[in-house]
């Protein structure tokens, strides 16, 4: 094998590290394969956005393609990529049998950020306030979701429990499949000194991407349920000054209407530096009832040191087996009592960053996930025919349902060839 390989991500969307997780997480990958010398090209159909972030200085190479359209096809033979990196299961469907008709060599490799069939199934059970089941993710979505994972040469999950789902219910294989959570350098001791302290720290923080569907359910639960119980709590401690800062990317004026200076319930929107904000504020409030994956903000609050209070939902798959860096709870009484109690109580809060601190230490240590990302895809390419034809599911899900995929985007080609020629 050739020691420096070409990796060619077909993106959602732009990468956007300062809106999402998502795009914290493309640009973590980008970096991983920058750092070992591999050629790194970037192409999506989507249109860039104010808060993109500049691939370009970092010399990768980027590309503007069309769905449904067959100049992909010229682009794919002659960009020659060792790897293909589909960002989520929507862009393998729309061009993975390209890439597997023009560029067959190609390992095709699938990041699924969150398992989206099951963040919409949670999301479902909400809704009808009934309990989830796994035959909720037996809807279209979760049918392609999960064709495309079989389909796939090796899907990355974030996310420990969506990787057992795949495997136990879905009879996904482990050769497939790789957990890879988010990565991070733990903090030095300097680091970690020169961090703001528990009297320096002040109010609650919510952050979040107002686009992402659990994101903003969560700010209704905080405004409506939750933000009113803890302010009680507040005042009854003599803590009548604390405020509810909301923090997030693409903020609606359903969302900017929200804001009552009165309740001290203050939606500041975009934030430019997540991370600073993290750093000045006490505690992070996340009462998140769907979802999937690993949520970003309870990430970034541990790396500046700020417990957390959150649900279950909110908590599943990042702290592994090790002590939550704050208190997880369903119940609204308990989140509210829990989160007064942090926020005046310096020994527990104290005792809690430093369960943050050993939980991005022992799960996220970035030397440890970046050498076994990078040797899994050497070996799945090493692999990769003999891993193909064992897996008959995926060779027969590529016959079939890429074949109507194919048919259906050669249709629309087609389609779209005649009405512009009217």
């Amino acid at each position: 094998m050739k020691n420096s390989l070409h990796v060619l991500i077909i993106g959602y969307v732009w990468p956007e590290p300062n809106s999402s997780a998502a795009g914290y997480r493309m640009l973590q990958l980008i970096q991983c394969f920058l750092k070992n010398e591999w050629q790194v090209s970037f192409a999506t159909p989507a249109q860039p956005t104010d808060h993109m972030t500049n691939l370009k200085s970092l010399k990768v190479s980027c590309h503007n393609i069309q769905v449904n359209d067959d100049t992909f096809d010229a682009f794919i033979k002659e960009k020659s990529a060792d790897i293909v990196v589909f960002d989520r299961f929507m862009m393998e469907e729309q061009f993975g049998w390209r890439v597997e008709k023009h560029s067959p060599d190609s390992l095709r490799v699938l990041n699924t950020e969150d398992l989206h069939s099951l963040r919409e199934a949670r999301h479902k059970a909400v809704k009808h306030n009934t309990d989830f089941q796994i035959t909720d993710m037996y809807s279209d979505s979760g049918v392609r979701e999960i064709a495309s994972i079989h389909r796939s040469d090796l899907t990355l999950m974030v996310s420990e429990h969506e990787t057992e789902l795949l495997q136990q219910h879905f009879q996904v294989p482990q050769t497939h499949l790789m957990h890879l959570p988010f990565m991070t350098s733990p903090l030095s001791t300097m680091q970690k000194s020169t961090r703001k302290q528990f009297e320096d720290r002040q109010h609650l923080v919510w952050i979040g991407n107002f686009r992402h569907a659990p994101n903003w359910d969560a700010v209704l639960q905080l405004k409506q349920t939750y933000w009113p119980i803890i302010r009680k709590k507040l005042k009854e401690n003599n803590l009548n000054n604390v405020e509810l800062h909301i923090y997030g990317a693409y903020p609606p004026p359903k969302a900017t209407q929200l804001n009552n200076e009165k309740e001290k319930f203050l939606v500041k929107g975009w934030a430019e530096d997540a991370s600073e904000v993290m750093q000045n504020t006490r505690l992070c409030v996340a009462p998140i009832r769907f979802g999937a994956g690993i949520k970003g903000k309870l990430y970034d609050a541990m790396l500046a040191g700020t417990p957390s209070i959150t649900t279950s939902i909110g908590a599943e798959a990042m702290n592994g087996p090790f002590p939550w860096n704050g208190v997880i709870t369903d119940d609204a009484e308990e989140f509210a009592s829990a989160t007064v109690s942090l926020y005046k109580d310096k020994t527990s809060w104290t005792l809690m960053q430093e369960n943050g601190d050993r939980i991005i230490e022992e799960r996220y240590d970035i030397n440890t996930w970046e050498v076994a990302f990078i040797n899994r895809l050497k070996r799945q390419l090493n692999l990769k025919e003999a891993l193909r034809h064992s897996h008959f599911t995926g060779k027969m899900l590529r016959h079939h349902s890429m074949k109507s995929t194919q048919y259906m985007s050669q249709w629309i080609t087609l389609k779209n060839g005649l009405t512009n020629k009217v």
